[in-house]
């Protein structure tokens, strides 16, 4: 006699494809979600809060939005002031860049990310990558700063914007991860007076907010300096950024150094590897994969964190936008559009860094190995 536990063990033994189904494809997502009284509540309430959402912000966007006038048709509308942006774009992004020499800076930030396009791309992973760096940052610095082959010369002090919290963030991850690597290094070193320094640097520049360590290199530094010698504002805050960089980078590397086994520090002793060596070709290469999380994770803390420079007098693209907002003119009327343009642009490159993690994981075979 046929029973209930038979039948089952009958359907599991089918080959897939003849398997019945639930509902088909169509069913088995919308089970998760309505399988229960509960979920189905939740899942109802998750949906009429999606569409109340996009309803608002399509109206508020689209229908209700404010094409064309000035501030005082936007101050009698009911939604977005899209003349602001129209008027205070190009501020927006260049801050007081003077604006005929705009394209130099539209270049310079266009080379630079072509630069970072290729180096994220694995085949291109070698000692190429060296010289096309070093013609990039040599044409970057001349197109913003000036000054040579009939460019007009532009001080740092005007370079503000979004340019200038992308050059903050990307030079700052650039000379502080080799740094970071170092201080791991030396405090997983076996030489305790190398092992007390990088601790001692660690812990002291991680103990402070990154705004302190900010302040000091604007307002104490110069204090330290011999008469008569200065440091541009901006490289002060360059070098506050890398060191601090530096620190939180290092502790993440650590923390992949001490994922590796130990045996595969005795497998490069028995290849008859020194320390550089082994940790070159063995170690390294596996603490920094497993590392990418953590270290994906500061740099877009990092690009975020940029907006700290405002004060020490730099004005960043937060900066820009706070600015253009307190325009007379403006004032009080483009609030909610100066602060959604800025979350757009903070969003699009935040998450375009956490989506370059997931794909190195997954090239790297991360967890898989």
């Amino acid at each position: 006699m046929t029973t209930a536990t038979d039948l089952a063990e009958a359907q599991l033994r089918l080959p897939s494809e003849r398997r019945p189904t639930e509902g088909g494809g169509f069913g088995r997502v919308l089970k998760p979600l309505f399988g229960t009284p509960i979920n189905a509540v939740i899942s109802l309430a998750c949906l009429t809060l999606l569409w109340l959402s996009a309803k608002g912000a399509y109206g508020w966007l689209v229908t209700r939005a404010v094409t064309e006038g000035g501030p005082q048709a936007c101050k009698a509308g009911q939604g977005a002031c899209w003349p602001f942006y129209e008027a205070k774009l190009r501020f927006m992004l260049f801050g007081v860049y003077p604006y005929e020499e705009h394209w130099r800076v539209i270049l310079a930030m266009g080379l630079f990310m072509a630069a970072i396009a290729v180096t994220m791309i694995p085949r291109f992973w070698d000692r190429r990558l060296l010289a096309l760096w070093g013609v990039t940052v040599l044409a970057t610095g001349l197109l913003i700063s000036g000054g040579l082959f009939g460019l007009r010369y532009v001080p740092t002090t005007q370079w503000s914007g979004l340019p200038l919290s992308f050059l903050l963030t990307a030079v700052g991850l650039a000379f502080g991860f080799p740094l970071g690597v170092v201080l791991a290094l030396a405090r997983s070193s076996k030489l305790p007076a190398i092992r007390v320094l990088a601790i001692v640097f660690i812990e002291v520049i991680r103990g402070v907010p990154l705004i302190s360590i900010l302040f000091m290199a604007s307002v104490m530094l110069p204090l330290f300096m011999p008469d008569g010698l200065t440091i541009d504002k901006l490289l002060r805050a360059q070098i506050a950024i890398i060191i601090f960089a530096a620190a939180y980078i290092a502790e993440a590397v650590r923390g992949g150094l001490q994922a590796i086994p130990r045996g595969q520090h005795e497998a490069a002793n028995a290849m008859g590897l020194h320390y550089w060596q082994a940790m070159r070709l063995v170690v390294l290469p596996q603490a920094l994969k497993i590392a990418i999380p953590p270290l994906v994770n500061i740099s877009i803390g990092f690009f975020q964190d940029t907006t700290l420079v405002t004060i020490i007098g730099l004005l960043d693209f937060l900066s820009t936008i706070r600015t253009a907002m307190q325009d007379p003119n403006w004032v009080g009327i483009a609030v909610m559009e100066g602060y959604l343009f800025a979350a757009f642009v903070y969003l699009v490159f935040s998450y375009g860094m956490g989506a370059y993690s997931r794909f190195l994981e997954r090239r790297l075979r991360l967890g898989h190995d």
